[in-house]
């Protein structure tokens, strides 16, 4: 192709990626200024003659909205991105993999196999291997992290709850303009709740469904509010521009004094959506957001705010009516304010959206109370709808609306909690500048006293208003961090107590008829979060019922730092004992943006894979014991563990004997996949410089094998097969645990009300593990366990 032709494509992909972006990135911050000079001049500062404060208003809300967004999101934040992923978990989980500070507890040094685990490692600086050294020394730093990431997925929620009233209830007050305060006061409430009501409503169908319909109402709307504040600049004050200059913001401060650096808390509402630049980054690309922002919702939303400032700059007398709808002419009025309202809900569901998406990456990291997950788009991976989350955001949402009943009260909500988001990503992309980048710890010390200190005045402005409606958000943060920490601490200890509690390998393979145990036919799941060891449920369900099924396979479906893993690398099989006892071991990995759905069911998608692996390791051991021998400095639980292997989508049927595939990346020699020990994690790969070679063998079933030697192994792979086929026509079981949770004596008070009162009460009313894991009910079979932690 010529090299022109693809150049131009490219740019054609760029900006129809643009385009889209606005719909799903930009609804929210494109609609600030309906509601920005409303809230500032609410209360804390008034409009005078000399217009020193609208001037002044209009300085922070320029350099605001070009320090921020701008110069921090779009040259620096969204360059931290994680497999082109964005967002606060796409922050910790980089973290995570460039220093051992993850709190979770199954990892495995075979993860960073993944294709999607990429590491940089250039030569550290000594600056950044101590700020390392320190961070993964202090398992007390390791949880500080982990409450800094919860406060800003507390926040996220928290604006995906203000960010829907706000914005509608702005966009419908533009009837006070049209109808008397009497009527008025009786039309907006109910209006808005119908409208947010409708919103919540259809989210079941999925983005997807009207998502053709957001970008072009956001471009309208865009183009609109541009065009309203060339208007108005020119009509009333085109020396406006003078405005922008730093000197109008010291005198603004020197004048209004501490009521000035109160009404920053109206101010910072300029770049409400800002952080959704960064957490939609995985949607789209770094060039189209940063090509859709710069060149056109940064030049839209600055000419609106001028034409604003210019049109009250002229106009004292209605200084009680400051809003966005005032410098609205008169004859085009009622457009405007259907298209805002249009807006306003394209925004609210970019937010509701990403809430979704945040809930889930936080239930996959052990964060959350397992909710129902429905997946809206065969098509386009991640859009995604929880029921239960959204019923009850449109309730709160509401709530709001009715409470509060003025843009003020919810303005200052919502400021506190956007400006806590942003405080969170400052702090977490210091550390990535220092532990990923490798770049010297000064730089990220800048980042953070600069970006930080621009935040914390803010934030500061924020917590004045604590009694004017900022106690909402800190309230639904303590109460969700506490949730969310109690869910996750309980999640901890319950795995330490399996751990502890695992029974020996040998006391596996010793079960059979002279104990009067019995294999039963079919296939027996035992879900497990444990990658090594006989779980204790598993103990406990042979000793109350002393059989258990012909193949047995024990699943742990754990979740890695990676934001995908592609279903070619999810599989991780190995066998539990020799080959005759027909007992495998199997680790589902999946991203914290992978949701637990699968096109094909789990049973057979398990079972294709369980096939592939028997057919690879009779290849590769040739007949051998493929198991490794216990060496004694071993723990017994792990005696007799066999090799994991990769499986992936490869058939292994057909006629070559094997298929050689080369490619001109450096990369590893393996036979068939990948490999990992399962005890010591090694992975089986000699890295090498050239190409890539990687050879598959396949079995014909129908053809007898050339080789005499091969004979024997043929019918014992055979053997193996048929008995797995014929398990699976026989039926399933999926065996899971049923906990109940209590601490141990001598806990402290705190702890016992977290453990006994906190997570059973969460565990008792949120979706069980069964439905997490997509478990057909007719084959669950539930094992009692109480856990003393």
């Amino acid at each position: 192709m010529d090299p022109d032709t693809s150049k131009k494509d490219s740019w054609k992909t760029f900006l129809l990626l643009s385009y889209q972006s606005l719909g799903v990135v930009y609804g929210d911050l494109g609609i600030s200024p309906l509601y920005v000079f409303k809230s500032t001049f609410a209360d804390d500062i008034h409009h005078s003659e000399t217009n020193e404060e609208i001037f002044g208003v209009l300085s922070f809300v320029f350099w605001t909205l070009t320090l921020v967004p701008l110069f921090k999101y779009v040259f620096v934040v969204l360059r931290a991105d994680d497999n082109g992923e964005g967002g606060t978990f796409a922050l910790y989980s980089l973290i995570c993999r460039h220093a051992k500070v993850s709190l979770l507890p199954n990892r495995q040094v075979a993860d960073e196999a993944l294709s999607t685990y990429k590491l940089e490692h250039p030569p550290e600086q000594n600056n950044s291997s101590r700020v390392k050294m320190v961070l993964e020394k202090y398992k007390l730093l390791h949880t500080a992290l982990l409450i800094l990431v919860l406060l800003g997925t507390c926040m996220v929620i928290g604006d995906g709850l203000l960010t829907p009233a706000i914005s509608v209830f702005s966009a419908v007050s533009g009837l006070e303009l049209s109808m008397s305060k009497e009527h008025h006061q009786y039309a907006v409430i109910p209006i808005t709740c119908f409208i947010l009501v409708c919103l919540f409503a259809l989210q079941h169908y999925g983005t997807h469904r009207v998502g053709f319909f957001f970008a072009p109402v956001v471009l309208v709307w865009l183009l609109c509010i541009s065009a309203l504040g060339i208007y108005n600049i020119f009509q009333w004050n085109p020396h406006v521009y003078q405005a922008l200059s730093p000197y109008y913001m010291f005198k603004f401060l020197k004048k209004t004094g501490k009521d000035g650096w109160m009404s920053l808390g109206g101010i910072l509402l300029c770049i409400t959506g800002s952080e959704a630049m960064f957490a939609d980054l995985g949607h789209f690309s770094y060039t189209a957001i940063q090509i859709a922002f710069t060149f056109l919702v940064y030049p839209a939303l600055i000419l609106a705010y001028m034409g604003q400032a210019a049109y009250l700059s002229m106009h004292h007398d209605n200084s009680s009516q400051i809003g966005f709808y005032v410098s609205v002419p008169e004859t085009v009025r009622w457009p405007v304010l259907i298209i805002a309202i249009l807006a306003s809900v394209v925004g609210s569901q970019a937010i509701i959206s990403g809430t979704f998406s945040i809930i889930n990456q936080s239930q996959s990291l052990g964060c959350f109370p397992r909710v129902k997950v429905v997946h809206t788009s065969d098509k386009i991976h991640g859009q995604i709808y929880i029921p239960e989350i959204n019923w009850i955001l449109m309730i709160l949402c509401i709530a709001v609306t009715i409470g509060f009943r003025d843009t003020k009260h919810m303005g200052n909500a919502s400021g506190l909690a956007v400006m806590a988001v942003m405080l969170v990503t400052t702090c977490l992309t210091s550390l990535v500048i220092i532990l990923c980048w490798h770049k010297p710890p000064i730089v990220a010390l800048f980042f953070l006293l600069f970006f930080g200190f621009i935040e914390l005045l803010y934030f500061s402005a924020s917590l004045t208003k604590f009694r004017e409606g900022a106690w909402l958000p800190i309230l639904l943060a303590l109460f969700l961090m506490t949730i969310m920490y109690v869910w996750h601490y309980a999640t901890i200890k319950k795995y330490e107590f399996d751990l502890h509690n695992k029974v020996s390998l040998e006391w596996l393979l010793a079960l059979g008829p002279s104990l009067g145990i019995s294999r039963v036919p079919g296939i027996g799941l035992v879900f497990t979060d444990l990658t090594s060891g006989i779980p204790a449920n598993f103990s406990r369900f042979v000793t109350n019922l002393p059989a258990f099924h012909r193949v047995l396979v024990f699943v742990c479906v754990k979740s890695v730092p990676v934001p995908y893993v592609p279903p070619a690398e999810r599989y991780l099989v190995g066998r539990v004992g020799p080959a005759t006892h027909r007992s495998y071991r199997c680790i589902v990995r999946y991203g914290y943006r992978d949701v637990h759905q699968d096109v094909d069911s789990f049973e057979s998608e398990l079972v294709n894979r369980l096939a592939d692996f028997i057919r690879y390791d009779w290849v590769r051991t040739n007949g051998a014991d493929s198991c490794i021998e216990d060496d004694g400095s071993r723990s017994v639980a792990s005696s007799g563990e066999c090799r994991l292997t990769v499986i992936g989508n490869v058939a292994f049927s057909g006629t070559p004997a094997f298929e050689m595939e080369e490619s001109s990346q450096p990369a590893s020699v393996s036979l068939g996949f990948p490999t990992v020990e399962s005890i010591t994690d090694v992975i089986e790969m000699e890295p090498i410089s050239g190409t890539k070679r990687r050879v598959r063998f396949a079995i014909d079933d129908e053809s007898e094998t050339e080789i005499d030697t091969w004979s024997d192994t043929d019918m014992q792979l055979q053997e193996e097969l048929e008995e797995l086929l014929a398990a699976q026509q026989s039926g399933t079981a999926f065996i899971l645990g049923h906990s109940h949770v209590r601490a141990k004596q001598g806990s402290s008070l705190v702890k016992r009300l977290a453990i006994n009162v906190g997570y059973n009460f969460l565990r008792r009313n949120c979706r069980g593990a069964d439905v997490a894991l997509k478990v057909p009910p007719v084959s669950l079979l539930e094992v009692g366990m109480v856990y003393i932690v």
